[in-house]
């Protein structure tokens, strides 16, 4: 007989943990129901992929059980329909179970609980069959609300230790599993490894397993929690007493604020300190040599002025002056003219470069607040380095960037002021030195070389996650990591350093963390593919799990000598860094000419430095490990922004992931057009970054295979850049670069709508002046194998250079016996000189226009395939070098005796668009001729 309430009768009572089994058992239910009918009926087909079936695939995955064919499609969605009213009750009753006054917690998490039920329904009835693009976003949603429910159930879990410790298992294994997972999906859609979509699909599973499982969960927090129906309305009282320190002492949402407040200042200080070489780099650029501009990142030195009493006590007592100066940086957008919206930033910089010191020195005396700090500046890194993995290598907030072109300007500017509100509202600490006067802090000058040293490298290699890659890469067959999804490894391992390095300062701190990392660095420089890459991702970790360790012994010292000696050191490296490269066109610079082996080891040796300043001060610190509950509490906030962090990064990899699916304009023709552009590393005639403007006009000239020549940005004066990205991901088609800019060049690259089948990078013959690079590529054109070679010629100073380079590409040319292809800058006039070993028996190639005067740098030449048509482009004002196009079609032979015909004897599929023709599109027009040219 149900129970008697004075309320009124019972009708029935249910134990709250039989909505948890419910939920539990519908929903493995639907999947398995689903997993047993379709193996049973559709087996060979529910395990057959883009690549392989049975035997070398055996085993489905969750989207080809449950997505594709009648009747396991059907079981799967009437099960996964009935699993909605268990699930619906149990996010009602987890709300009632965590539910406190004054808390928005629960409330929040219970919606993030509804969110998540309505996007699992959005993939489950909307299938990658339906709607591709539909049933990702909802499917990327799911994971991403995934993040919050998981650790809001955590944070809010009841006093029952046997739950905690089922939920904590079950969410390390279902984000654990993500890691395996996308190893296989690579190995499957990048490698084609046989078995390997069988290995990803038991991931895949298990992560049902896991998800599901979490919510099992409740129904030992449910137990004591009874649902009672009555003949009148009632409204149960039984609620659990949650436990607050499951991860720091409570939550509260005003905290969390400040900690995405402070990441984001980080963020801002990254985004100022990034965009001041790009925009130095534009004026030696246009001057081809030193133009005076340089100067200017000397403003990175500005905490030098903290040596003035009276400018130090301002910056130490209201940093939030210059950080608010510093915002100047993202208005400088506004300004039109390329020398003011320097003069802009470089105001900017030094700004920030005296907040960046002025704040940390005067938090030195408060370990949490220090601890803060870094922490979040490290955070910033990161977070930028992501919004640039998002951006593909653009950072939306750069002054190279506007509305047109990507930017989004106005939200970085007002993102910034809301933080630095938020976070510069309480007053700044005095800046009392805390150490006794008999205490060691340590050399200023070893500080300062570590700290220097250590930034260097930072923004070198960490400041883009596609640098480091680019370094190890050496062309097709993919024998390594790739941008795109490789680069989320680079900033995991960047925020597992950093919590590392907070959480474990003496062993971060240590001489065999230094020759950890020190080995990591060696292998980056030294190696390449995944040996490289290796090196990359340890030296990644290394520099993050450094960073508090070198900041916290820098600020015992007095700012102005430690941090100005610290960025004069940055900026030595960063000369260095560009030496390196640049030695043909600076002072001295063949004394360091491709020596970017004794950068890192002068780098290294510095952060050494540094290590040995900080042990001496450690070693006469407190011997304390004890952390502050608020500490504690403050360290749970950063880690709960990092994880966030760290989430968004895999969605954007998922998101970018190449369908590699590409399909030429002509095909029906079996036509190539072929092009060379010279693109003067990405940045227009007036500073501004040109990849979606290069991208249109590629699009619309119908390129199917373009060279690249300038190309190579991932240095720091560059910006980290990789104009490849964006260009290929809009367009659809493949990626070459190389050599890497480990490599000493200007760069080449490749892009292409056809398969690259194989490609070499070469460093041509360069005694005395700048490095000649070169792809040497295969491309399946049609199912024909067909060579193309994309190529940079040294400068017209160095004659014996350049003859050097003509007579190895000329045999490299000549060596193959496939259709070639060459997109090339020469550096010769046309049937003169080493034109006419380019254009030679030896090479065995052809002019695409022998009669074409015009021309000294750029060259499309040919062999053993029939030459249709070609064409000159103006550049407008993307770049100093027109874009030149050839159309030659692949399966016929060449003809012996060819004749130049009128446009109207040639097949539409064969012709240039038309809407280049007389004033053109936005500056683009045919030009020298005035219009294509056409074969027969």
């Amino acid at each position: 007989m149900a129970p008697k309430f004075k309320d009124g009768d019972a009708v029935a009572t249910v134990n709250g943990k039989w909505v948890a089994w419910a939920h539990t058992a519908v929903a493995y239910t639907a999947f398995f129901s689903a997993l047993v009918v379709g193996m049973s009926l559709h087996f060979n087909k529910i395990v057959q992929n883009e690549h392989y079936g049975y035997p070398d695939e055996w085993f489905p995955s969750v989207s080809a059980t449950i997505g594709d064919r009648y009747p396991e499609r059907s079981f799967f969605q009437v099960f996964i329909a009935i699993t909605s009213g268990p699930r619906f009750a149990l996010v009602f009753l987890w709300y009632l179970v965590t539910a406190r006054p004054n808390s928005t917690l629960p409330k929040f998490v219970a919606g993030v609980g509804i969110f998540r039920t309505f996007t699992c329904g959005g993939w489950t009835y909307v299938t990658s069959t339906d709607d591709h693009d539909w049933h990702d976003i909802f499917m990327i949603s799911y994971l991403v609300a995934t993040l919050p429910w998981t650790i809001g159930c955590l944070a809010l879990s009841p006093n029952n230790r046997r739950a905690v410790k089922y939920r904590k298992v079950l969410a390390s294994l279902f984000f654990g599993t993500l890691v395996p997972l996308i190893y296989y999906f690579i190995q499957h859609k990048v490698h084609k490894i046989p078995g390997a979509y069988t290995k990803y699909a038991f991931f895949e599973w298990s992560l049902i397993l896991f998800d599901v499982g979490f919510d099992a969960v409740t129904a030992l927090d449910f137990e004591a929690f009874e649902i009672v129906v009555k003949d009148i309305k009632g409204v149960s009282r039984g609620k659990g007493k949650p436990v607050g320190n499951t991860f720091g002492q409570g939550f509260f949402w005003s905290e969390i604020f400040d900690a995405a407040a402070d990441v984001y200042n980080g963020f801002v200080y990254w985004t100022s300190w990034t965009s001041l070489p790009v925009l130095v780099w534009y004026f030696p650029l246009w001057h081809m040599g030193i133009s005076g501009y340089e100067v200017v990142i000397l403003s990175y030195v500005a905490p030098v002025l903290l040596a003035i009493p009276v400018l130090k006590s301002l910056a130490v007592k209201n940093p939030r002056i210059f950080h608010f100066l510093s915002l100047s940086g993202f208005l400088a957008y506004k300004v039109q003219d390329p020398a003011n919206r320097l003069f802009i930033s470089t105001f900017a910089v030094s700004c920030s470069s005296i907040t960046f010191a002025a704040t940390l020195y005067g938090d030195r005396a408060q370990h949490t607040r220090l601890e803060s700090r870094v922490f979040a500046w490290g955070l910033g890194l990161i977070l930028s380095s992501i919004a640039k993995f998002a951006g593909k290598t653009n950072n939306p907030f750069w002054p190279i960037m506007h509305a047109e072109n990507g930017g989004w300007n106005k939200l970085g500017l007002l993102l910034a002021i809301l933080a630095g509100v938020r976070s510069f509202r309480a007053p700044a600490s005095s800046g009392g030195d805390y150490f006794p006067s008999t205490g060691k802090k340590g050399s200023s000058l070893l500080a300062g070389l570590g700290a220097g040293s250590m930034i260097f490298l930072m923004h070198y290699l960490l400041s883009d996650s596609s640098t480091m890659i680019a370094w190890v890469w050496e062309g097709y067959p993919v024998r390594g990591p790739l941008a795109v999804p490789h680069g989320a490894l680079t900033i995991f391992s960047m925020g597992a350093g950093l919590v590392f390095g907070l959480f474990y300062p003496k062993v971060a701190g240590s001489w065999t963390a230094f020759g950890v990392g020190s080995l990591g660095a060696a292998f980056l420089t030294c190696t390449s593919n995944w040996s490289g890459f290796y090196g990359a991702l340890t030296i990644a970790f290394y520099l993050m799990a450094v960073s508090p360790v070198l900041i916290s012994s820098a600020v015992r010292h007095s700012p102005a000598p430690t941090f100005g000696l610290a960025f004069f050191v940055y900026v030595f490296l960063l000369l260095f860094h560009v030496w390196v490269v640049a030695y043909a066109f600076v002072p001295g610079g063949p004394l360091v000419r491709e020596h970017t082996d004794w950068l890192m080891t002068i780098a290294m040796l510095f952060i050494g430095a540094g290590v040995f300043s900080a042990a001496v001060s450690r070693s006469s610190g407190p011997r304390t490990n004890a952390i502050s509950p608020n500490g504690r509490r403050a360290r749970s906030y950063y880690v709960y922004v990092l994880v966030a962090l760290q989430l968004l990064s895999v969605s954007i990899a998922y998101l970018r992931f190449p369908t590699n699916d590409y399909t030429p304009y002509h095909k029906e023709e079996k036509a190539v057009t072929a092009g060379i552009w010279t693109v003067h590393f990405g940045l227009d005639n007036d500073m501004w970054a040109s990849e979606r403007r290069m991208r249109d006009v590629i699009e619309e000239l119908e390129i199917d295979v373009l060279g690249l020549l300038e190309s190579d940005n991932q240095r720091i004066i560059m910006g980290n850049r990789d104009i490849t990205q964006f260009i290929a991901e809009d367009l659809g088609m493949y990626a070459d670069f190389g050599p890497g800019p480990n490599k000493h060049t200007w760069g080449s690259a490749l892009l292409s709508k056809f398969p690259i089948v194989n490609s070499t990078h070469h460093l041509l013959p360069s005694p005395v002046g700048e490095l000649a690079p070169a792809i040497h590529a295969t491309l399946d054109m049609y199912g024909e194998m067909v060579d193309v070679v994309v190529f940079h010629s040294g400068q017209e100073e160095d004659p014996e250079d350049r003859r050097l380079q003509t007579e190895y590409l000329s045999n490299l040319m000549g060596s193959s016996p496939r259709p070639l292809i060459l997109l090339s800058y020469l550096v010769t006039k046309p049937l003169e000189g080493n034109y006419n070993t380019y254009v030679s028996e030896l090479s065995g190639m052809k002019d695409i226009d022998q009669t074409d005067w015009d021309r000294w740098c750029e060259y499309i030449l040919y062999k053993k395939i029939k030459r249709t048509g070609y064409a000159r482009v103006s550049r407008d004002s993307i770049t100093d070098t027109e874009i030149q196009v050839g159309k030659f079609v692949i399966g016929e032979p060449e003809p012996e005796n060819e004749m130049m015909i009128p446009e109207e004897m040639v097949p539409q599929g064969l012709r240039f668009p038309a809407l280049f023709r007389g004033q053109g599109v936005r500056g683009h027009r045919y030009h020298v001729f005035n219009e294509p040219r056409y074969w027969q």
